[in-house]
């Protein structure tokens, strides 16, 4: 039994040393950077023939059997944060009772040796009565140091103060906020999830595509796109475009909101952001004829390739196909519909019909002017979902915390003491700090100055 309870001590002590030391950490940091630059380098979550495309195929299933292409929601890399998170928890244990024991202690254990061999410690000679001065300056260091401690002796007396014994804390804290961070990391990376979705006007949709291994997921609502809308520039390029969401829960609709590029939607922890655009491949034309002579409007459905006849019997017309870009006189005009209008009497001619420029057939200067509606838009938007992202802001704010108490505060120690020789007292000044000794000496300086002077003052 007691070999027993020996062996598991044993176990437990090594894992504790393996887990408290130092290398460890350098160790796990260094390979999470090293295989982060990995993850930069290498595109994550692309398709199987992309990377087969890249590299070859003997390389993509070594890669691809230790994860190198979803890298960050790898077993692996999912290991080395939860040995980061276990090394920083047993190394702050370790370090933190004799800490606690400076920053929780009631009465601070005092010796005055240390502070009359200090170099930095200042001196000066006052013929002011002792009990005077044990008066002003006992009130003057309570203004600025919450802890004082009195004590009398032979020849005089001394006094003990510090302040700021809880900033030896701080680092503690920055530790926290690397723990939030990792674990906020960690259960984002386990139970959230990014996904795209594409939703044509007037379409609801409720299964995303997930962009690790384009597997789907579905949401507790449905999407419902009740418009999109797109402005462009001069040059053709995209100006701002928006989509009207629905989302619909039960049948019925929960949250009506407008969304556009870093204007996203938030609902129950999922995020639903503006991503990408597109024009819905059309089934056929839908044309606007405006007649110059009448003045009539018409409209008209025309299926590709079929020939259609022109109002007020001027002709006839084909619609041959949709493009994505079209060119005119060396100018992108945009998404158009080609065609083929053959009028009465005269040759058949290939003409355009952009789709965002209504008066373009305008210049042809003919009977008509044609122009096409645009095709219906699909909106592609991009569905996330962390649940850990409240702690990793928890643990940046953390952080912030812990970095200013850590590099801009410190715990400082002073001690007061005044010796009566002959008709004069001799008064030493002195302190340390456990950070910033540079400064805790010019602090030491100026509050033996101000003593000094307050000697004189009645």
């Amino acid at each position: 039994m007691n070999k027993n309870n020996k062996n598991s001590n044993n176990i437990i002590n090594r894992l504790w040393s393996f887990f408290v030391s130092v290398k460890l950490t350098v160790f796990l940091l260094l390979t999470l950077a090293a295989t982060s630059i990995i993850g930069t380098f290498i595109p994550q979550n692309q398709s199987p023939a992309a990377y087969i495309n890249t590299y070859d195929e003997t390389v993509y299933r070594i890669f691809s059997f230790i994860d190198i292409f979803d890298m960050y929601h790898s077993w692996w890399f999912r290991c080395l944060l939860l040995l980061l998170v276990i090394n920083i928890i047993i190394c702050s244990i370790d370090k933190l009772s004799s800490v606690w024991k400076i920053v929780f202690v009631k009465n601070p254990k005092f010796n005055i040796s240390k502070f009359r061999n200090l170099s930095s410690k200042k001196e000066f000679v006052t013929s002011s009565a002792t009990e005077t001065l044990l008066n002003k300056y006992k009130k003057n260091i309570s203004k600025n140091f919450k802890y004082i401690k009195v004590n009398r002796t032979e020849k005089g007396f001394y006094i003990f103060a510090e302040k700021g014994r809880w900033t030896r804390l701080g680092v503690y804290i920055v530790h926290f906020s690397v723990l939030l961070l990792l674990l906020g990391g960690l259960i984002g990376s386990i139970f959230g999830f990014e996904g795209y979705i594409n939703i044509t006007e007037g379409e609801t949709k409720q299964i995303i595509r997930l962009k690790t291994a384009g597997e789907v997921y579905k949401l507790n609502f449905g999407i419902r796109c009740d418009f999109f809308k797109v402005s462009f520039y001069d040059s053709g390029a995209p100006k701002e475009y928006r989509s009207g969401l629905t989302l619909i829960e039960q049948d019925k609709p929960v949250l009506q909101q407008d969304i556009k590029v870093n204007v996203p939607l938030r609902y129950k922890g999922i995020n639903i952001f503006q991503s990408s655009y597109g024009a819905v491949p059309p089934r056929y034309a839908a044309l606007n004829f405006l007649s110059n002579e009448s003045g009539m409007k018409y409209q008209e459905k025309a299926e590709f390739g079929q020939e259609i006849n022109l109002p007020e019997n001027s002709g006839k017309l084909i619609i041959k196909k949709f493009t994505r870009s079209s060119n005119f006189m060396g100018h992108n005009m945009g998404e158009a519909f080609l065609a083929t209008l053959m009028l009465k009497d005269k040759s058949p001619v290939e003409i355009i019909l952009p789709v965002r420029f209504s008066n373009f057939d305008k210049m042809r200067k003919g009977a008509l002017i044609i122009s096409a509606n645009s095709p219906p838009y699909y909106t592609g938007l991009q569905v996330t979902h962390d649940p850990g992202v409240w702690l990793v802001y928890a643990g940046f704010i953390a952080m912030i915390i812990g970095c200013c108490i850590t590099f801009f505060m410190s715990h400082q120690s002073i001690c007061l003491e005044v010796t009566w020789k002959g008709k004069e007292n001799i008064v030493m000044v002195a302190g340390t700090a456990n950070k910033n000794r540079l400064g805790m000496k010019n602090k030491i300086k100026k509050l033996a100055q101000r003593f000094e002077a307050i000697k004189e003052k009645p």
